[in-house]
C-alpha cells in the first residue's frame, strides 16, 4: 500500500507507480520469450495463430486481460484506468516465439487446418509463421491417453531418461530461438485419473519413481519435472496432477519457479463460477445442477476414456461445493444433486455445446428452474487463457515476492480446479478470483488496494 504525504490530483496523477513505496523489484521483460507447448492441438494452433494474426494487425485479441483489460487505479474519482499491458512490464507479442512437442508430425500450420478451428482465410495470411514450427518428438504413454496413438513419440531407458531427452530440448530452444526466457505451458490431452501417491510426496521420491518406470509419473510430470529443473515456469492447462503433488511444490519453491494449474477456465464451468456466485449472493436455494456436454474435437475423443473423463470430472465437480459453502448453508445447498456428462460427438468438431438444468427454489421454498445452452468454441476460449498465463508467468518469475511463491494462486482466475497451498480450500468465484488477481497486480505496483467499501464518498 502506498504512504507518504497526501497530495493534489494534479500531483498525484503525475506520480509514477514504480516510484511509490512498495514498489515490488519486477525486472524489465528484456529479449524474447519462448513459448514451449506439450500438445500441438486445436488450442495451441488457435492460440499462435492467433497471436501472429494480432501481430499482423488482422485480429483483436478478444478474450485476453493482459492485452484489452484495464485496472482501476484509486478512487473511483481519480479516473485513473490504464490498461494492464501499460501498467505492468509485460513481455510484448512481438517478443514471442514458440515450439512444442506432439506425438504427430503435422507442423503447427498443417495441425490448425486439420483441427478445423480456424478459417482458413485467416491461416493461410499465417501460414508462414505456422508452416516452421514443427513439434519434437513427444513423450507419450498410451496407458494415459487411451483414445489417441501417434508416431512421432520418444524412447528411453526410463521415465528419468526421458526427462532428461526433455532437458535437452530445452536447451536447444533457449539455444536456437535466442530467447531470453522461457515459459512451458501444457495444452495437450486429459490424462487417465491417477491420485497422489508416495512416489509424489518428495522430489527424491518422484526421481526414483521416475527411475523405476512407476506407473504412477504420467508423461505430463515428467514434462512439468523438465522444466523446472531448467528453470523454467510450468502452467497446467488440464485437470491431471502433473504440478499439484508435494514433489514439484518441493522443487518450485527450492528453485523460485512460479507453477499454477489446473484445467483451463473455458466454458461449462465459466458459466458455473459466475451463476452459483449470484445464487450465493442472493440466498437462493439449488436442489440440482445437471451438465451435459457434445464436443467432437480430439479433446472429446480423449475424454471418451472413463479414466480421462474421470479427471475431468473430478476438476467440473469442485467449484459448485466450494463457492456454495453447504457447511455454511445447509438448508440451501446441503442436498445438490450435481452430475456432469461429456459425450464425444464428431459432427460437432471443436464447436462445443454445454447444456445445464438447474433446479434452484426460493422464498418459501417455492421450485424455479433456469436452462443455459452455451454453444461455444472450446479452443477460441482457451486461446486468450494461453496468452495471459504465458505472460503473467513471465511477470511472475521476474519478480522476486512472486517467484518465491511457487504456486501462483493469484492466477486461480484461469482455471477450473486452481492449485493453492497445501491445506488451503481454492476460490472459485470468477469475481473473486478476478479481484484476487488485479489486486495483486496492484499490490506489485505499490498502489492502493480496491475493497469497494466506499465509505469515503460520503464523508
Amino acid at each position: 500500500m502506498a504512504t507518504g504525504k497526501k497530495s493534489a490530483k494534479p500531483a498525484r496523477a503525475s506520480v509514477k507507480s514504480e516510484d511509490r513505496p512498495g514498489t515490488a523489484n519486477i525486472a524489465p521483460a528484456k529479449g524474447k520469450l519462448g513459448v514451449m507447448i506439450p500438445g500441438m492441438g486445436a488450442v495451441a494452433t488457435t492460440f499462435v495463430a492467433g497471436v501472429e494474426a494480432v501481430r499482423k494487425g488482422i485480429a483483436s485479441p478478444i478474450g485476453s486481460l493482459t492485452q484489452m483489460g484495464t485496472i482501476r487505479l484509486g478512487k473511483r474519482t481519480d479516473g485513473r484506468s490504464p490498461k494492464i499491458k501499460e501498467f505492468l512490464p509485460l513481455a510484448g507479442l512481438n517478443d514471442l516465439v514458440f515450439t512444442g512437442w506432439d506425438i504427430f508430425e503435422d507442423n503447427m500450420d498443417a495441425a490448425a487446418r486439420n483441427a478445423g478451428v480456424l478459417e482458413r482465410d485467416l491461416l493461410d495470411q499465417v501460414k508462414g509463421t505456422l508452416g516452421a514450427i514443427k513439434p519434437m518428438k513427444a513423450v507419450f504413454d498410451h496407458n494415459y491417453v487411451k483414445k489417441i496413438d501417434g508416431p512421432n513419440v520418444k524412447k528411453g531407458k526410463n521415465k528419468l531418461d526421458l526427462a532428461e531427452q526433455l532437458r535437452d530440448d530445452i536447451r536447444g530452444f533457449r539455444k536456437s530461438s535466442g530467447a531470453e526466457r522461457l515459459i512451458m505451458i501444457w495444452c495437450a490431452s486429459t490424462e487417465t485419473f491417477i491420485e497422489q501417491s508416495a512416489a509424489h510426496q518428495s522430489l527424491k521420491a518422484l526421481e526414483k519413481a521416475m527411475k523405476e518406470n512407476d506407473e504412477n509419473i504420467a508423461p505430463s510430470m515428467i514434462y512439468a519435472y523438465a522444466s523446472l529443473m531448467e528453470g523454467v515456469p510450468f502452467a497446467n492447462g488440464a485437470p491431471n496432477l502433473t504440478v499439484d503433488i508435494p514433489a514439484m511444490h518441493e522443487l518450485a519453491q527450492a528453485r523460485e519457479l512460479p507453477i499454477c494449474g489446473k484445467d483451463f477456465k473455458t466454458g461449462q464451468t465459466l458459466m458455473k463460477t459466475v451463476l452459483a456466485p449470484a445464487f450465493k449472493a442472493r440466498l437462493l436455494g439449488l436442489s440440482g445442477w445437471y451438465s451435459t456436454n457434445i464436443l467432437g474435437n480430439r479433446d472429446g475423443e480423449v475424454l471418451d476414456d472413463p479414466g480421462s473423463f474421470k479427471t475431468k470430472e473430478e476438476s467440473k465437480l469442485g467449484a459448485l461445493e466450494h463457492i456454495l459453502q453447504p457447511a455454511l448453508y445447509p438448508e440451501l445447498y446441503g442436498n445438490i444433486f450435481h452430475k456432469v456428462r461429456i459425450n464425444y460427438y464428431p459432427p460437432r468438431g471443436d464447436n462445443k455445446e454445454g447444456w445445464d438444468n438447474i433446479d434452484i427454489f426460493g422464498w418459501l421454498g417455492y421450485p424455479m428452474q433456469i436452462k443455459v445452452d452455451f454453444l461455444c468454441r472450446d479452443s477460441i476460449l482457451a486461446a486468450p487463457i494461453v496468452l495471459d498465463l504465458v505472460l503473467f508467468l513471465d511477470l511472475a518469475q521476474r519478480t522476486p515476492e512472486l517467484r518465491r511463491l511457487g504456486i501462483q494462486e493469484w492466477l486461480s482466475f484461469y482455471f477450473k480446479s486452481p492449485m493453492t497451498a497445501p491445506g488451503l480450500y481454492p476460490e472459485h468465484d470468477l469475481f473473486i478470483q478476478l479481484m484476487k488477481l488485479k489486486n495483486t497486480l496492484r499490490h506489485l505496483k505499490g498502489e492502493e488496494l480496491i475493497t469497494h467499501l466506499g465509505l469515503e464518498y460520503y464523508d
